[in-house]
């Protein structure tokens, strides 16, 4: 059997599926990942800095420049892609039990996916939070003060730094979202990881979490990731027309097998 009628066949017999996605699943979509052939940072090594806690809190020009990039990035701009869609499909079908995602362009929303199935590990670009008082603010309003000359914007209530609702370099995910992205992993028949090469942690480290409980794993990336030797089925196919398809051929089947 092939590993794309493999892939079918686990999705069509599970009942929990856990689903892992990274920047490869919306890459299509002109939203650049950081460490792919054609990542931020592959092609600009020192563009990681504006993605480090440590240098946006202490140099006003990362933080000038952070906002110029938020202000133009592609998410504002990107809908779903097929991809995107065939989530929602499997979550419809009943077989979706989670969403772990290390995206924060909140196109799985926007596709249809249910908010309560989401785990969003990297926080999400829609947000606004103050790194001292915690005050919260949708990032539209903030982006309106960098469109009128607010270059470096405070926090209204108290001062303070304002960054992304998102995670930085030196920053870890809120324990309360890392927890449930481990019950997530554990807690399922099936985890597929998409589109993430599996190298950071704590996120690479759910896929440990599912093996060690006995889950079947299915990764879909187009380079080789740390943990392909642990999966039941290894795709590098284009994640926007490989997904749809097989999640249509995988829902199809499971409609067609005897009950019981």
């Amino acid at each position: 059997m092939s590993e794309r009628g493999a892939l079918i066949e686990l999705l069509a017999g599970a009942r929990r599926v856990t689903v892992l996605t990274g920047a490869g699943i919306s890459t299509d979509r002109d939203i650049p990942d950081f460490r792919g052939p054609n990542g931020m940072w592959t092609r600009d090594p020192a563009a990681q800095r504006l993605f480090t806690l440590h240098e946006y809190l202490t140099d006003p020009w990362v933080r000038r420049e952070a906002w110029r990039i938020r202000r133009e990035h592609a998410a504002w701009s990107a809908r779903p892609n097929p991809a995107h869609y065939a989530l929602v499909e499997l979550e419809t079908a009943g077989k979706l039990h989670a969403l772990i995602t290390q995206n924060i362009d909140g196109l799985h929303q926007m596709a249809g996916n249910s908010e309560d199935l989401i785990i969003e590990m990297h926080g999400s670009l829609y947000e606004v939070e103050c790194v001292s008082c915690g005050a919260r603010n949708a990032m539209s309003d903030t982006l309106e003060r960098v469109t009128a000359g607010e270059e470096d914007p405070a926090c209204l209530r108290c001062g303070g730094i304002l960054k992304a609702g998102t995670i930085s370099f030196g920053q870890p995910p809120a324990p309360t979202v890392l927890a449930a992205a481990e019950r997530a992993a554990a807690d399922c028949d099936l985890f597929v990881t998409i589109g993430t090469p599996l190298t950071v942690q704590p996120v690479s480290g759910l896929v440990t979490t599912a093996v060690q409980a006995g889950v079947k794993l299915a990764i879909i990336n187009a380079e080789a990731t740390p943990y392909d030797d642990q999966a039941a089925v290894r795709l590098s196919e284009p994640i926007g027309t490989l997904l749809p398809e097989v999640v249509t051929a995988a829902l199809t089947d499971a409609k067609a097998a005897p009950a019981g």
